[in-house]
């Protein structure tokens, strides 16, 4: 689970991490209000507006309808007019920048559109840096990155210059240790009474990873100040889906309009849904034998439109729901069925296809391949249907199949 930049610095400030003063708006007017208030409360004449999406590069972004307008925007006030003219600048890239569509490199062509601002206020930048903490699943334990190169994705920096990476494996059994903070420090080139808040911040984030459950919290930039202070200029989360029962304060910062309708549907009914960029759209019961499925799929020459693991204990109801949220995919233009019963019985997924079909309609080929529990019941149900459905033989057979009658 993904959260808004304003909503993790909230939850930065409340772990006792420094960052810039802000306020979150969704319309022109308290935009301008925002502001001057923060101008006034900071004495800083410099104010940032921020588009709130779920994604990163906003910085670089542009919007559809405003090419000219970058996705993060410096203000200036105390030349011209004062506050005043800073209000009225701030209402006038509010009033453009909200509900128009944002464009960056992690978005797609199709952008997003924009329903959040964060006015936040402007910093005395001396450095800026780069500090993550993530969840390294191979080893079940979080990761420090940092590097000197603030600003750029670390992507860019891992594939031109690795060495500029700096990373510290943290073991659960004792936290991040004085040495290793200090070693990062060290590291990033901060001095003096600099190394020390840079340290006092890495340990404090820490704690907040393994307090919150996150599987990634990124700052990039991390920003020096003129006066020795190290702070949050950005902040990404996101959450480990399996630990979110303990922290209901978490699950109520969800987004829904952030989230990909099919993917938002599919949590309503149990099931384990990613939409990919294919063509086959896949139902199975197993996350093992979901991924084996799109293997095979692609292995003879299609492309899977969907991961789809409707589970062991799934309804009918539930398979009608997938039935549904496939078809929805207008890239979709064929549906691999492939059940091995083990807890999920066949005919119960016999059952939720046909009164999926009988409900939707079938536009597409359908192949089911059906084995293991009441897997003769199933088939008969299918049969006596009169679907147009092809049977498969098995896994190979089936995606042999639907890949060619999708063509």
């Amino acid at each position: 689970m993904k959260i808004h930049e304003y909503q993790a610095k909230a939850l930065m400030k409340d772990a006792g991490i420094p960052v810039p003063a802000g306020i979150m708006v969704t319309d022109p007017e308290a935009a301008a209000d925002a502001a001057a208030r923060l101008v006034n409360e900071t004495g800083n004449p410099v104010v940032v507006v921020k588009s709130q999406i779920h994604a990163g590069g906003r910085g670089k972004g542009r919007f559809i309808e405003h090419p000219e307008l970058a996705g993060v925007n410096v203000v200036l006030d105390g030349i011209d007019g004062g506050v005043e003219a800073t209000k009225a600048k701030v209402a006038e890239l509010a009033g453009n920048m909200l509900g128009s569509t944002l464009v960056t490199v992690q978005t797609g062509p199709e952008g997003k559109t924009v329903n959040r601002l964060y006015i936040e206020q402007g910093i005395d930048i001396a450095t800026e840096l780069y500090l993550s903490v993530l969840l390294d699943r191979s080893t079940s334990r979080n990761i420090v990155m940092a590097s000197t190169e603030g600003g750029t994705e670390i992507e860019v920096v891992a594939e031109e210059t690795p060495e500029k990476i700096l990373k510290e494996e943290i073991d659960p059994a004792f936290g991040l240790l004085d040495f290793q903070a200090a070693r990062v420090a060290a590291g990033l080139g901060l001095e003096g009474q600099a190394a020390r808040n840079g340290a006092a911040f890495l340990e404090a984030l820490t704690k907040a990873a393994v307090d919150l459950d996150t599987d990634l919290v990124e700052i990039n930039p991390l920003v020096v100040t003129t006066d020795g202070r190290v702070m949050a200029l950005d902040g990404k989360m996101s959450f480990e889906a399996n630990a979110l029962f303990r922290h209901p304060e978490i699950v109520e910062l969800r987004d829904p309009s952030e989230e990909d309708e099919a993917e938002a549907q599919a949590k309503e009914f149990g099931l384990s849904f990613i939409k990919l960029d294919g063509s086959i759209g896949c139902m199975v019961n197993g996350a093992g034998l979901a991924m084996a499925t799109m293997d095979i799929i692609k292995y003879v020459g299609g492309e899977p439109a969907n991961f789809l693991d409707v589970g062991g204990g799934a309804e009918k109801e539930q398979i009608v729901a997938a039935f549904k949220i496939i078809t929805a995919d207008p890239n979709v233009k064929g549906i691999f069925v492939n059940i091995f019963g083990g807890i999920m019985r066949c005919d119960t997924i016999a059952e939720g296809v046909v009164a999926a079909v009988e409900e939707v309609g079938l536009e597409v080929p359908l192949v089911v391949r059906l084995e293991g529990t009441n897997v003769e019941l199933g088939k008969r149900i299918i049969d006596e249907s009169e679907l147009n459905v092809v049977s498969a033989a098995d896994m190979k057979d089936g995606a042999v199949k639907i890949v060619e009658l999708a063509k």
